[in-house]
């Protein structure tokens, strides 16, 4: 029964994923028929990651009150009519109505479910649940591009994924028996007994403090590595978004590659995520979260130095795809560490506030990196990907001082 949860879990991370890259699949066939520029997707993008950065901050309060069960269901069947409502906008600022529950739904589960993986199961599952986050970012543009491709619209699309969300919002509310009473699976990875022991000692010192302390998003900000962990996950997802929507344009104008050519070998930067986070499950098996993020960084680096000093092309895009490999597991591996480190009291908090900053991340570095590309060169790509990383190993290593004793 526990292994039927974590199919439900994993199901409910697709939803979360279907929808990301719809907007961008099908924004040029939108724009022109609601008369706006094509920079107009941006506003919505916006508004959508706002509405994220709230929902993810009151995470704790609502999983508190609703539990994780509910929140999942509510959160899915949110993002299911506000793409719907999608589906038959007749105008712009509609569109921009319908990303807010949208973006409302998308926070809560992200926050709700990653802790409750991170508490209940292994590190190799928390690895694949990312990885399916990535199957629903492929299957929601194929969609799309199907819908359009077999003519039919955009607005075929936004409904084919606004009835699966329906689909998987029954499925969830069909399991809630299976969310009661879950014990711990007691995996015997090396993740878990290796930061288990790592931080036994500390849960210990402070676990007398836990059951006493009032937890909530205001509070955790006193506790000692909290600040180093939030910027692991504002630098982490400020250097993939950045990758993730500049790749195409660095190979276009640095590198002389085709535009049709460069959106391709672009996109297999998200298939390297993808990948790497399915083969991220299998070396949870031999190595620690840990050791696994400093892996990451280390692949990320090779990606980056291959991308400064690249002679030809394929250098070039090997090193993108390299830079994909290497941030597959930092995220599921920073966020299954989390409860691990501060504690399952303190998590839920603690993960809201991480989900919080990664989406303050991919609201502010991508257009800082736009403005460097606008006014100086693209081809500073790789400089910047490697501050963003330098800036993330620096506060990893405080983390791993402060809370590992």
């Amino acid at each position: 029964m526990i292994q039927l949860l974590l199919a439900v879990i994993y199901l409910a991370f697709i939803s979360l994923g279907l929808p990301d890259c719809m907007l961008g699949a099908a924004w040029p066939s939108m724009y022109g028929e609601f008369g706006v520029p094509l920079s107009y997707a941006g506003g919505i993008s916006l508004i959508i990651a706002f509405g994220t950065i709230i929902s993810s901050l009151f995470s704790d309060f609502l999983t508190k009150k609703l539990g994780v069960a509910r929140v999942t269901a509510c959160s899915v069947a949110l993002t299911a009519v506000a793409l719907f409502g999608f589906s038959v906008s007749g105008s712009y600022l509609q569109l921009c109505l319908l990303a807010i529950p949208y973006g409302l739904g998308a926070g809560s589960i992200d926050a709700a479910l990653n802790n409750y993986v991170a508490i209940h199961y292994s590190s190799r599952s928390m690895s694949w649940l990312h990885c399916m986050w990535g199957l629903g970012t492929i299957i929601g543009p194929y969609v799309m591009g199907a819908a359009l491709t077999g003519g039919m619209t955009w607005n075929t699309g936004y409904r084919i994924i606004s009835y699966i969300q329906v689909g998987i919002t029954i499925i969830v509310v069909l399991s809630f028996p299976l969310w009661k009473d879950r014990q711990k699976v007691t995996g015997s990875t090396a993740t878990e007994n290796r930061g288990n022991a790592a931080s036994s000692q500390q849960q210990a010192d402070s676990s007398e403090t836990e059951v006493k302390e009032k937890i909530n998003i205001f509070t955790v900000w006193k506790i000692p590595g909290v600040l180093e962990m939030v910027g692991i996950f504002f630098t982490y997802c400020a250097l993939e978004a950045t990758a993730m929507l500049w790749g195409a344009t660095y190979l276009n104008l640095h590198c002389g590659i085709t535009a049709e050519k460069a959106a391709f070998f672009a996109s297999m930067f998200c298939i390297g995520i993808t990948a790497g986070r399915a083969i991220n499950g299998f070396l949870t098996v031999k190595f620690d979260d840990i050791q696994l993020v400093r892996l990451g960084e280390g692949i990320i680096l090779v990606g980056i130095l291959l991308m400064l000093f690249q002679r030809n092309t394929v250098m070039a895009l090997t090193g993108l795809v390299f830079v994909g490999l290497g941030c597959a597991p930092i995220y599921p591996s920073s966020i299954h560490l989390t409860p691990i480190l501060f504690g399952e009291e303190r998590s839920q908090a603690i993960i809201g506030i991480q989900m919080a900053c990664a989406y303050v991340g991919i609201l502010t570095m991508p257009p800082v990196f736009g403005l460097i590309a606008e006014h100086i060169q693209a081809g500073l790509l790789p400089a910047f990907l490697l501050v963003l990383l330098v800036l993330m190993a620096f506060m990893h290593l405080r983390l791993v001082k402060k809370t590992i004793r």
